[in-house]
This record gives C-alpha cells, structure tokens and sequence, in this order.
C-alpha cells in the first residue's frame, strides 16, 4: 500500500513538473548568447558568436569572375596585376585587375557591386602578417590563363568575404590509353627502350629510306652506336629482330640529374642539341628556351593561318613625292606636324572611298563590302606587333590623323589599347622606311583583304618631260600592295594602286580638314 501511494505522488510530479516546461517563458528569462556560452564553459568571442546565427552559419554565395574574351582571337590571357585585395569593397566600373591579351594588355573592370573576397590566380599569402590582416600580396605572372577560368570571387555587400566557399575545380580527365599493341608484333629490345638509341648517318640514312624501326637493330658500334653494318643486317633479315637468348636483368640506372633530362626522339635519333647549363659555358649545338608572350604566339598563329589559307597577290608601284615633302614642310611652318605616314593612310583612306570594291573583307560566305573605312596602321612594342586603328580616315584631315596615330602609337608601346581602338580594321598599313627597308611584301591580317607595305624614300635622277636635254631630281618611294586573290582580284588591284599614287603624288586633292 505504502508502495502504491509513493508510485502515484511520483506520477503527478513527473506531470507537473512536464506542464511547468510547456508553459511559456518571458524572452528576458532566456539567457544571453554569453550566458550560453559560459554554461557550455566556452568564452565569449564575437568570432565564435557569428556561427550561432542561421543566417551567418552558412558560407557566402558567392559570385564567380572568370577570365573574360577581351579580343575575338583571345584564347588564353596573362594576369599581370591585381589593382584590388582581398576584403575591398569593389563597385561596378572599378578596375580589378590588368590582363594582357594577344594584341594588348587590357584593364578589367567589375559588372558589380560587392566584395573580393577570394584571389585564385595571381596572388600568394604574405609572410609575417596576422590573419585578420589583408593576407594576400599581388603576385605577377600568372601567365596562360584559359578563358573562363575562374580567377576570383567576390560577394555582396553585408556577406561574410573570409566565410566564401571556394568552388572545386572540375576534374581533368586523363587522356585514353592508346590500346596495347598485339601480341604477335615483333617486340623491340629492352636495351633500347631504357636509353636513347644513338646512329651513325650512314645508317639514319638507310633505316629512314627503307622505312625501317631502328630499335630492332642490335648496336655494334662503340657506345651502343647503331653503324651502317647493323642497318644492313637488319634490312638483309627484313626488318625483324634477331632471335636471342634471354637477356639478364637489365642493371639499374642512375636517374639523370635534374637539369639535363634525357629525351628520346620518336625516331630513335640522338638529342641533339643539348641543353644549356646556366653556370658554364654553353656545349656546341645548345639553346636556350625563350618564353613567348601571348602576343607572340597569337601573331605566329595568324601569320601561319594568313599565309597558309589567303592567296596572297602582290603588285607595287613607285610614288614620287616631291609635293607631299613640299606641303609638308609648309606645314611645319604653320606649326601643324604631320609625317609621310599620315600622308599615306590619308591617301589610302581616299582611294578607298572612290574605290569601295576594294574595301572588302572576306568570310566563310565569301566577300562583304564595308561600309566603313578603318584604316590600321602597324606599330611595334617590346611584346610584338599591334595594329591600332585610325577610324573613318576618308573624313578626317591630316592635323587630326597626325594627332590620333601618335596618341595610338604611344598607347600601343605602353600597352593601353582599349579593344575598340585595334579591333574592326577594314585596311592595313605597314611602314618600314624609317628603318632604311626599301621595299617587302606583307602579310595581310585576316579578315582583311589587302596590306599596304610602304618603303622608304630614294632620290633618283630623270630626264625632265618638259624639256628632255635637262635632268631633274625626284623623291620616290615603293608601295606594294598585298591582296587576298579571292576577293581583290590583279586588275582591280592595279587600278587602285594608280588611285592611290593619283592621290598621294597630288596631295591637294586630299582636304587638310574633314
């Protein structure tokens, strides 16, 4: 009985005590996020206290920036500096960082409003500085950056930037294997697959001609040389391995010290030539490798692709001008610089204009006339050539074609072309006679048709048309025109070629202003 009584006490307890619970309490009754903490025996840290908030446990959404086309021939870009760090506040239209692209080296500029938050190309932590502290330095050099290669993070403003999740890279899948060669192949000897095979010429020559593998010939000469003797035998047996004994283990090699790798050619010829060893003087045959800037590469791309897929046409003429250094020199007194080479895309720019069916670019679909006349001109930098754009030439005088190609020109040697000043060029020039070249061919620049390649000035001596027993002086320089044959035929050409000496060799007819 006395057991039963203590049973039900027990039991409206336990109820009492479950509807205290289930009541409400008054939020100041709860304790404080310290008092928590404390209970649980941490300490209180603001640091720690932004994980006890839902909204602030998860990472920041963050935005990508991924390398950006800056250039229709872009396929790759250098970062070559970061102008923002890690943790700024970034607004649209700030500059985040400089790339260098195949024609230039380009300012990219943020589409929004937040802050970088994450550096993943181009930067590398600083030593020596505290973790809340800005913690990457700039670091050039982050060369051959694939478009749409994620370079950077940022997030919105109010986001924690150190909490940003870095995206994981996409795996890159590993080549197929080539499938194994069938068993019933002659196999080449085990001697020849550890070292590379070295052959006398003689021999080269007979194993190339009879098309033979020269890892099947058993070497006799001195250090493994493969002789003309060896050739021979092994194209008397048909170009199959000799039968042998089973051969001992092969002895364990040496690694190759890491600055001279030893390379086999496909073909089983020695290296040749060796590489060079910084510290000691070069053995004969050696290089030395020298990186190519996107810009070169881009440019040896093109040049290949132009001469390659263009038929290219040439015709040249001789253009005297006497009146044009003449004009010139009036002008200077008048304080107005301008130079031949103004001159001459100005004349270029007029011919064309009464000459439109050579202003023409050729495309899969075959010719399309232009309805601008774009005149590029050919400047050299330390990174390669660039061909920045005097726009709608026809209409412009001489005072302000002087004063664009020399801001263009500086631009391009100080690598801060905007894409729009060389991109959509309908007519190239290229001038080499300030460098004493009297005349050479161009190579037209796709999707263009035509490249005026000009030289430089001559004095030579004439007989006078108005009187024949005189001699006269005259100042002549050669242009040849380079055409792509598909869509500026030779007489069409040649016509423009006798426009553009009408037009240079009589400058008056060319307006000093638009």
């Amino acid at each position: 009985m006395a057991a039963s009584m203590r049973f039900c006490r027990r039991s409206v307890f336990i109820a009492l005590r479950a509807v205290t619970r289930s009541s409400p309490r008054p939020e100041s009754d709860y304790p404080r996020p310290q008092a928590r903490l404390r209970l649980a025996g941490w300490s209180w840290s603001p640091a720690k206290a932004i994980h006890l908030s839902p909204s602030s446990s998860a990472a920041a959404a963050p935005l990508k920036i991924q390398m950006p086309a800056l250039s229709p021939t872009m396929e790759e870009g250098n970062l070559v500096k970061w102008l923002k760090r890690e943790g700024e506040e970034v607004a649209a239209g700030d500059a985040l960082c400089e790339i260098e692209t195949d024609k230039a080296v380009v300012i990219m500029e943020s589409n929004e409003d937040g802050v970088l938050a994450k550096i993943l190309r181009g930067a590398r932590k600083c030593s020596g500085r505290s973790d809340d502290a800005v913690r990457l330095q700039v670091q050039e050099g982050s060369r051959a950056v694939r478009l749409g290669t994620l370079i950077a993070l940022m997030v919105s403003e109010g986001e924690d930037w150190k909490q940003v999740e870095v995206p994981a890279e996409e795996p890159v899948t590993p080549p197929t294997p080539a499938s194994a060669p069938s068993t019933t192949a002659t196999a080449p000897p085990a001697a020849s697959v550890l070292k590379p095979l070295r052959l006398s010429p003689a021999a080269r020559h007979i194993l190339d001609t009879h098309g033979l593998d020269p890892r099947l010939a058993t070497p006799t000469g001195p250090k493994g040389v493969i002789t003309k003797e060896d050739a021979l035998n092994l194209l008397n047996r048909g170009g199959i391995a000799p039968p042998s004994a089973p051969a001992p283990a092969p002895p364990v090699q040496s690694p190759a010290p890491p600055s001279l790798p030893v390379q086999s050619d496909p073909h089983g010829r020695p290296t040749f030539p060796p590489v060079s060893v910084p510290g000691k003087p070069p053995a004969p045959g050696s290089f030395t490798e020298i990186p190519a800037s996107g810009v070169r590469r881009v440019i040896a791309q093109r040049l290949s692709e132009s001469k390659g897929s263009i038929p290219h046409s040439y015709a040249a003429v001789d253009c005297e001008i006497s009146q044009v250094l003449k004009l010139r020199k009036q002008l200077a007194e008048e304080n107005v610089k301008v130079s031949v080479n103004d001159f001459i895309i100005k004349a270029v720019a007029v011919s064309l204009r009464e000459m439109p069916e050579v202003n023409v670019s050729w495309s899969a679909e075959g010719p399309r006339a232009l309805g601008s006349i774009h005149i590029s001109m050919a400047v050299a930098t330390p990174r390669g050539l660039i061909t920045p754009i005097i726009r709608d030439a026809a209409d412009k005088g001489l005072a302000q074609i002087a004063g664009d190609t020399r801001a263009l020109a500086q631009k391009a040697r100080d690598g801060k072309l905007l894409p729009e000043e060389y991109q959509g060029g309908s007519f190239s020039v290229s001038n080499l006679g300030m460098l004493g070249i009297s005349e050479f061919r161009a190579v037209i620049n796709p999707p263009q048709a035509c490249i005026l390649a000009v030289g430089g000035s001559r004095t030579e001596l004439s007989v006078s048309p108005e009187d024949p027993g005189r001699l006269r002086t005259r100042q002549l320089l050669t242009v040849t025109l380079s055409s792509d044959g598909r869509a500026v035929d030779d007489e069409m050409a040649s016509r423009f070629l006798q426009t553009f000496r009408s037009n240079l060799e009589r400058p008056q007819r060319m307006s000093l202003s638009a």
